[in-house]
């Protein structure tokens, strides 16, 4: 009995596309658990403890109410329990894991060899996992938390070990040659290009008239013909509002001659450091103030070599190009719209992960078709 089920040439009889549906279904149920990363990587919580329960009341989700796609749209969106909506994503991020999954299966799976060319198709699936996580988690938050980056290198080196094909090896040494060169090449490119635009593009120095009052309220900066929101400045815990005042008044006391300095964790003015949050009302006389602007950051670099582990460096090098090519038709759709402040607001690595998806599907083909090779 037990030699029959687990025959191999048994299995070869199933059916492809009933692993077609398997491939789908386990993406959807993967699709579930993304959501829960997505949720609690950003608030540092832990993604086992406390099982699923509604962020608005608290309500403990049984199994029967936790069935991927069919319970969202069964509750039309809504917690069984209270009634509040529940987000749209839930069932996007599952559909789309779902999709993802499947698509990897029908490019990668082989009718005749099912079983053998499973391992590939479920690495690039749990390979496309991690770029809906890290995708949704830098939309929301403008971060890639290092469980996903520095997580990713090390799957992906493993991954090149015991499956060296993922490279398009037979040899164990080569795949991870190539692996580690991919990761090398993808951190140290994308690191390249983050500190020269800091250096050309990283801040945005604003002349105003002589004796000009800035005023710092308590959700923008006030200039003498705008203001600026604080969330179209800060976007990581690392930019900074820098200016040289000649005076700075605050509620309770004055400054003269001082450099102010206001991140969203601190604000620092000449060599006293302040909560920002105990400060409602600033207000400083400068000509010039100086405004954090970045493409990029450290968690891109990071997740690149993550990428490059997983691809190799030929797969980095198509990404990035590709992956500047969709940033590019964004910017000029959103201008089209009238929304160009909406391209400074858009992380750049969700354009990394759809490059690296595209390179995994049709990215050699591409190669082939452009310059022949």
């Amino acid at each position: 009995m037990l030699h029959n089920i687990f025959n191999p040439e048994n299995w070869q009889l199933v059916p492809f596309h009933f692993w077609s549906l398997c491939f789908f279904s386990l993406g959807c149920i993967v699709g579930s658990f993304l959501n829960v990363c997505i949720y609690r990587m950003p608030l540092d919580l832990s993604v086992v403890s406390p099982p699923s329960h509604c962020p608005h009341c608290k309500y403990a989700i049984p199994f029967y109410l936790n069935i991927p796609l069919l319970t969202w749209l069964a509750l039309k969106g809504r917690c069984k329990n209270c009634g509040a909506p529940i987000s749209p994503r839930y069932f996007i991020v599952e559909l789309l894991t779902g999709v993802a999954f499947l698509g990897c299966w029908l490019a990668f799976g082989n009718p005749v060899h099912a079983l053998r060319s499973m391992p590939l198709a479920l690495v690039y699936a749990v390979f496309l996992a991690g770029l809906i996580v890290a995708t949704f988690i830098d939309f929301e938050h403008f971060i890639i938390p290092d469980e996903i980056t520095l997580g990713g290198i090390v799957a992906g080196f493993a991954a090149s070990f015991f499956l060296p094909q993922l490279q398009d090896t037979n040899s164990i040494g080569t795949g991870m040659v190539r692996s580690v060169l991919g990761a090398a090449v993808g951190a140290g490119v994308v690191y390249a290009v983050l500190r020269l635009g800091k250096l050309m593009f990283g801040r945005q120095r604003l002349k105003l008239p002589v004796d000009t009052t800035i005023i710092f309220g308590e959700t923008c900066v006030h200039l003498p013909d705008k203001e600026i929101p604080y969330e179209e400045i800060f976007y990581r815990k690392s930019d900074a509002i820098v200016l040289h005042a000649r005076t700075v008044e605050l509620v309770d006391r004055g400054y003269r001659d001082v450099t102010v300095k206001l991140s969203p964790v601190t604000l620092k003015i000449g060599d006293e450091e302040i909560n920002p949050d105990d400060v409602k009302h600033l207000e400083a006389v400068s000509s010039e103030i100086v405004l954090p602007r970045e493409a990029m950051g450290l968690g891109d670099v990071k997740f690149m070599a993550g990428i490059g582990a997983f691809i190799g460096w030929q797969g980095v090098l198509f990404s990035l190009m590709f992956s500047s090519m969709i940033g590019a038709a964004v910017g000029i759709v959103l201008i089209l719209l009238r929304r160009r402040e909406w391209s400074s607001r858009m992380p750049y690595g969700p354009y990394i992960a759809l490059a690296a998806a595209a390179w995994i599907f049709c990215g050699r083909k591409i190669i082939h078709a452009i310059f022949g090779a």
